[in-house]
């Protein structure tokens, strides 16, 4: 059965939808333990401490936050999976243009897919940055969070990285969030607007959230 569901179109867009708003999640409560950085490297650090002592002593340390990974990083290659095999479908459905052109799409929509190897190829920068070191600018400090997100965005490709992968991520959710809820068939003629709107606001929050801890460092206001 789960095989037949995966190989039809809905059980992919399904497959999608869900993997995208796990994630979405993850965003929301992301971009909240970031700006902790404001209130000081003290605070910063001690939230990323907390993140790693989650649940004990039931589990044992660093258990939940890996936890957490292990079910973003299936949530991740679900949903590049799935896209892929839904745009591949969708060639193969129509291998030549249309005669009439269609009405032109919006620029989100237009670039759902390149704004996903964007944010795929920057998962890993962010990675190889401020979790494990390997690309870190100056010396990488283990248990100093803070000091290590001042470093990165001390430099202008980091900031360049960043703001271009957030810019990515506010299109991505604005488009994501909408179909998601088309496909698990929350829509309707009388919360598409609600919807939207929702859409909108999550994409202007995300995006002004996480962009605020770069420019805070080159405003001096982190340092």
């Amino acid at each position: 059965m789960a095989r037949t569901v995966w190989d039809s179109t809905v059980g992919k867009k399904t497959v999608m939808a869900v993997s995208g708003l796990v994630m979405l999640l993850y965003l929301v409560v992301h971009m909240i333990g970031n700006l902790k950085i404001f209130f000081g490297t003290e605070e910063f650090n001690h939230y990323a401490h907390w993140l790693r002592t989650v649940g004990e002593p039931f589990m044992h340390y660093e258990w939940t936050l890996w936890l957490v990974r292990v079910v973003l990083v299936v949530a991740v290659v679900a949903h590049a999976v799935s896209a892929y095999q839904l745009s591949r479908r969708d060639i193969r459905a129509r291998p030549s243009k249309y005669v009439h052109k269609k009405k032109r799409a919006s620029y989100a929509t237009r670039t759902m897919r390149w704004g996903g190897i964007i944010l795929a190829l920057f998962i890993v920068w962010h990675i190889l940055d401020l979790t494990t070191g390997t690309v870190h600018p100056g010396g990488f400090e283990t248990g100093k969070p803070y000091q290590n997100v001042v470093d990165t965005f001390s430099t202008w490709y980091g900031n360049l990285v960043y703001i271009v992968a957030v810019l990515a991520v506010g299109l991505h959710v604005r488009h994501g969030f909408w179909s998601a809820a088309q496909t698990l068939g929350a829509g309707s003629r009388t919360r598409d607007r609600v919807l939207k709107t929702t859409a909108n606001v999550l994409a202007l929050l995300l995006t002004v959230g996480f962009v605020a801890v770069p420019v805070g460092v080159m405003t001096g206001v982190v340092s």
